[in-house]
């Protein structure tokens, strides 16, 4: 069982509009369970409906192709939240979701979830950024998948986590270093593909490995070379 310091909701992106009094609530309808590292969370085919909420750790929202093809959706971290459209739709799940480390999650209802969003506007507002988010990164994926070759996807890629990791505005750290296979499951290509546009980059100096991290020095030249 979670640590009692781990049954909290503090931290949780889209609870923080609620008062105390509700996210004490909230916190006494869960029931909080851990999951080890590459432990499944939700299976695709399974006819549950509970929302999840990331306490700690971190999960991977995932697909596979009919040929077996791991196709990769995003990485959640702690504060993050999963397992909503189900929760509101009530039809079957969309994805797998797979713990990447060991992770601690609250789930919520259906039930429950929507008679929360009733009793909390500002709990609704905060579901429906959430949605808004996954539709404009979906439309992203797409236009890249519709538009861009192989190499382009995967400096796509990059780009979107040096903007996640970025300092100065100009250069970004990102650690640790992708894996190859994340990012090629991510860019709809192969993992030889990737570390090839990885070395193309290093060649043009925009970005190099030092040591468990990947340094972008030029955001802005990368971005010309995705957009152009």
């Amino acid at each position: 069982m979670p640590a009692a310091g781990e049954h909290s909701l503090k931290g949780i992106g889209i609870v923080e509009p609620m008062t105390a009094e509700g996210r004490q609530k909230l916190e006494s309808l869960c029931r909080w369970r851990n999951f080890t590292r590459d432990e499944q969370i939700i299976d695709r085919d399974s006819d549950t409906g509970d929302v999840f909420f990331v306490v700690r750790g971190q999960v991977r929202v995932v697909n596979y192709s009919y040929t077996g093809r791991e196709v990769s959706y995003d990485d959640l971290g702690a504060g993050s939240v999963f397992g909503e459209l189900s929760a509101i739709d009530s039809a079957p799940r969309s994805a797998n979701v797979v713990a990447l480390k060991p992770t601690t999650v609250a789930a919520l209802s259906p039930e429950q979830f929507r008679q929360a969003l009733s009793d909390n506007p500002g709990f609704a507002l905060g579901v429906m950024t959430r949605l808004v988010e996954i539709i404009r990164g979906s439309t992203d994926r797409i236009m890249d998948l519709s538009t861009l070759g192989a190499y382009t996807r995967v400096y796509a890629e990059i780009l979107r986590l040096a903007r996640k990791n970025a300092g100065d505005g100009e250069s970004a750290v990102i650690s640790p270093v992708p894996v190859h296979s994340d990012v090629a499951s991510r860019a709809g290509t192969t993992r030889e593909t990737v570390a090839r546009a990885l070395s193309d980059l290093s060649r043009k100096g925009i970005a190099k490995r030092e040591g468990e991290t990947l340094v972008v020095g030029d955001i802005s030249q990368l971005e010309e070379i995705v957009e152009g």
